[in-house]
């Protein structure tokens, strides 16, 4: 062992962490990246750094305390398998041991440890499931919670069940949140208090079923906010800071030099990705050392790796990513032969040293991941970085000299970038959490110490899956032996829930899906499966082996054919759900008609359960993964069990088929339409069997608009539905209609009915009516007859079987029933007036008065209009050619005052008609004067 390996920033403040830990049992521990909390704090809480030195770290007697401190084995957790990987690495090296040795890990499929192992290096997943199984973790003394600043969901999860089993029984193990940022006040408090800062309300659920959630443990709780401390001895929990910024990093802004588009979705500006690679190759010309550089996601990585291409001066390109084969994460993580370009994604922030580098190029992207709980959707979307992320990117300059960092932006957008990333218990689906919580027995996760609530809609939308995967009971606050079977997977729940009813045929499709597949990969999950298998195009260089032994533990974690099962899984209804394939005892023949297990035309496979071919074997796990998105053609797009639109991609050979089910899929920005990434033919057969909690058969008699069409017409017919698919419908000869047609007048208003000019007329005497007298006169406007069709429209209304009955409908004998019982219409409101001509002419209602036209001649003699009940009627004094001439509502005042200037100017264009100069004397003519 060489003690100079152990020379790091962190060891100066290692006495003052275990005082804090022998004192309080727990410690938050803030300290820079580079100064050796994730290796050497380890090692020294585990006893094996004092032979390097460093003194009063072992298990020696402290003679201050008077006993020996029994440490305990150590657990790191880390939230990525790279990390966890080369922390042990790291360490066995600080030893001059072994991986597996003194020093191990665990990640999901792979562990390498032994007995002699007192440190040993898990990921936040594979800690998760240990307390599932052992919430007591014995023979653990402390664990050691790394990168808590990230806020990943399971590293949240994980200190808050570790509080909680401190709390109630462990009160010996002892407890490190470290943390990489200085803001560690709130992970002080919570450590302090146990109790979550947002206050809490009763757990809830069943605690004798899972954890050790429950008792008095589970009903306190504080009442402040997060600046409050919390319950029981209401102090903080002790923070250690360990300063480890022993190199300067000089910031160089890089902004582009022309516009470029924001991100949107997943899609970054090509523009944006040429200038960070300029800004890279500037870089290398401009500083010596290697060069990391931040990119989003592995799909940007790779096109600017392709714009670099052999122009970096002889520097060898490397591209780290979560997929990376472990061959390129030792390159990485080890001293180079030349000089490098590192391109990687945010896995490089913390946590691991990249040894070489001088330079980091940020380019100020993240990626943060979007649940659309209404559609059952997920998604990642580029963001920019947080300026906590932008310090920690910068901070791999400088670990081992003076560095430079360039960022691809302004600095006045730096100081508009937000403090912090968001949490992403705030953003993910929530499945998976609901699960571990419900197990834990705390359904509702309202007892757990944790530093900000699960949002009350994604735990709603999280429970409804859950529910509908049979994972909870009817109640939804017990896990069932399913359910059970489901978190022990080690999967998401929605693959873990096809595992458990398909059998270990499925464990290859599910080791498939639980990775995320690269963008370009095709959207024929079949063709994606056959292609890893041949070991060949996987989402990363090694993919298929990492696929092949993921596998074979989903194979593994199979347990017989009906261990831990509570029966057929339950709908949202309480219906039956699909039974496992071959529950009948065959396990030979697929889920749909014609196909075979192990030969036949279908070319059954070794290694898939018996379930069938490729494409049965997919359909049938990705349809029990995802039911809700089991989707029937819908013109050129596919419509899903849960209501949504899926559209494939253009030239998609999947787009000829009548039923897929849709493994992944997203919906671009602005979209109401799903996107299909990865789906897989299948039958109906297959889709009623996997979707069968979503089966429903009813009589439906309602008032339907055809998918792209406005208008509608009722519908009487009994259908079979998957959630919003329609399987098949058949006509109901004599069902009550009556509803569904009063629905179609609501709909689709009064346009309905026929208006005729006479039904317009006496609708709008009717309204006259209203306004001019009140009750007991109705209403007359669309709303108030929309309100009143059983009043005015039978009873023709209930002999209408469709549309075209309506719009044959009589209006106005209709209308004339609204005319109050005790009243004449034909008094109140005249349709016609009979002047002194002796015709009889129409009064129009349109307006807020009536309105009499009639030509001038034919109203001499007229002293005065009638009134209209009550209203005067506004006369329109017509010429002979019927041309207004004048308006009044008084004709008294219009014959003294008015008619000898409409005289002066009208009686010399028409004088053939009397223009007498006492018009009142005048006898009426509607005739011309004869010619001479």
């Amino acid at each position: 062992m060489r003690p100079d390996r152990f020379d790091l920033p962190v060891r100066h403040v290692l006495p003052e962490l275990l005082a804090a830990l022998d004192e309080r049992g727990v410690a938050v521990l803030a300290a820079p990246p580079g100064t050796g909390k994730t290796t050497l704090v380890p090692l020294a809480l585990a006893g094996l750094a004092g032979t390097a030195g460093l003194t009063g770290l072992t298990g020696e007697p402290d003679p201050g305390r008077g006993r020996a401190r029994e440490p305990g084995r150590v657990i790191v957790a880390e939230p990525r398998r790279m990390a966890a990987r080369a922390a042990a690495r790291r360490m066995a090296w600080m030893l001059d041991s072994q991986v597996g040795a003194e020093v191990g890990f665990s990640v999901r499929g792979e562990r390498r440890a032994g007995p002699g192992t007192v440190v040993e290096v898990v990921t936040t997943g594979v800690l998760l499931q240990r307390l599932q199984r052992d919430p007591e973790l014995a023979g653990v003394g402390t664990v050691l919670l790394d990168e808590c600043h990230e806020r990943h969901l399971d590293a949240d999860t994980a200190l808050a069940f570790l509080l909680d089993v401190r709390a109630t029984l462990r009160p010996d193990l002892r407890i490190v949140a470290a943390s990489a940022t200085a803001d560690a006040g709130p992970w002080a408090r919570l450590l302090g208090s146990g109790a979550p800062p947002y206050g809490r309300g009763p757990a809830g659920g069943d605690h004798a079923s899972g954890g050790p959630a429950g008792g008095d443990h589970a009903s306190g709780g504080s009442p402040h906010g997060a600046g409050a401390s919390g319950d029981g001895d209401g102090d903080a929990a002790p923070v250690v800071r360990a300063s480890g910024e022993a190199h300067p990093v000089t910031p160089v802004w890089a902004p582009p030099s022309g516009p470029v588009t924001p991100p949107r979705g997943l899609r970054v500006d090509p523009a944006f990705l040429s200038h960070v690679a300029a800004v890279v190759r500037r870089a290398l010309a401009e500083r010596e050392g290697d060069v990391l550089c931040f990119l989003p996601g592995v799909g940007e990585i790779g096109r600017v790796a392709a714009l670099l291409g052999g122009d970096t001066g002889g520097a060898e390109i490397l591209q780290v990513h979560g997929q990376a084969p472990a061959r390129v994460q030792d390159a990485v993580l080890s001293p180079g032969r030349g000089r490098r370009v590192v391109l990687a994604t945010s896995v490089a922030e913390s946590s691991l040293t990249v040894p070489g580098v001088r330079v980091v190029v940020d380019s100020g992207l993240a990626r943060e991941p979007r649940t659309d709980h209404a559609r059952g959707l997920g998604s990642l979307t580029t963001v920019r970085a947080s300026r906590a992320s932008a310090v920690q990117r910068a901070g791999r300059a400088g670990r081992e000299a003076p560095g430079t960092v360039y960022r691809c932006w302004s600095q006045a957008e730096h100081d508009r970038l937000p403090e912090y990333a968001r949490p992403e218990i705030a953003l993910a689906d929530l499945t998976g959490f609901a699960l571990q919580a419900v197990c834990w027995g705390d359904p509702e996760a309202a007892g757990l110490a944790l530093l900000d609530p699960p949002p009350p809609a994604a735990m709603d939308a999280a429970r409804r899956t859950l529910l509908a995967l049979g994972a909870l009971d009817a109640s939804g606050g017990r896990v069932t032996g399913r359910g059970r079977l489901m978190a022990a997977a080690g999967v998401h729940p929605r693959l873990a829930r096809a595992l458990v009813d398909a059998g270990p045929g499925a464990a290859e499709v599910v080791a498939l899906l639980s990775e995320p597949l690269p963008r370009d990969a095709g959207d024929d999950l079949v063709a994606i499966w056959r292609s890893v298998r041949r070991g060949g195009n996987g989402p990363g260089d090694g993919f298929p082996a990492r696929w092949r032994g993921e596998a074979a533990r989903l194979a593994r974690a199979v347990p017989r054919e009906d261990a831990g099962r509570d029966g057929p899984s339950q709908g949202p209804a309480g219906r039956p759900g699909p039974r496992r394939p071959g529950d009948d005892g065959s396990r030979t023949g697929g889920p749909a008609s014609g196909r075979s297990g192990t030969g036949g035309a279908a070319g059954g496979r070794p290694g898939t359960g018996g379930l069938g071919s490729d494409d049965a074997v997919a359909g049938l796990t990705v349809a029990l993964a995802y039911p809700e998105r089991v989707a029937r053609r819908r013109g050129g797009a596919y419509l899903m069990a849960s209501g949504t639109a899926a559209e494939p991609s253009a030239g998609s050979r999947l787009g000829d088929a009548e039923w897929l089910a849709i493994a992944v899929a997203d919906r671009p920005v602005g979209s109401a339409a799903a996107r299909i990434r990865q789906a897989v033919v299948i039958d109906e057969e297959t889709a009623r069997l996997a979707a069968a909690s979503l089966y429903d058969a009813a009589e439906e008699v309602a008032w339907r608009v055809p998918p792209g069409e406005r208008r509608g017409d009722v519908s009487a017919r009994r259908v079979e539905r998957l959630g919003a698919v329609e399987l098949s419908s058949v006509p109901l000869r004599d069902a009550d209609v009556r509803p569904a047609v009063l629905a179609g007048l609501r709909a689709e208003g009064l346009s309905l009915l026929r208006w005729t000019s006479e039904a317009v007329a006496l609708r709008e005497r009717l309204a006259f009516c209203r306004r001019a007298l009140g009750d007991p006169w109705p209403a007359t406007d669309d709303d108030a007859l929309v309100e009143a069709a059983e009043r005015w429209l039978e009873p023709e209304l209930s002999r209408a079987r469709r549309r075209a009955d309506l719009e044959r409908l009589d209006v106005v004998a209709a209308l004339h029933r609204l005319v109050p019982w005790h009243a004449r219409l034909a008094e109140v409101a005249p349709e016609r007036i009979e002047v002194p001509s002796g015709s009889r002419i129409r009064i129009d209602y349109s307006g807020d008065r009536p309105v009499l036209a009639a030509k001038l001649q034919e109203l001499f003699g007229w002293d005065e209009a009638p009134r209209i009940a009550g209203v005067p009627l506004v006369v329109h004094l017509l010429s002979p050619a019927g041309r207004p001439a004048a308006v009044t509502a008084d004709l008294s005042t219009f014959w003294r005052e008015g008619y000898r200037a409409v005289r002066a100017e009208l009686r010399g264009r028409y004088p053939r008609h009397p223009w007498p100069e006492d018009p009142l004397s005048a006898v009426a003519t509607r005739r011309a004067n004869p010619r001479r």
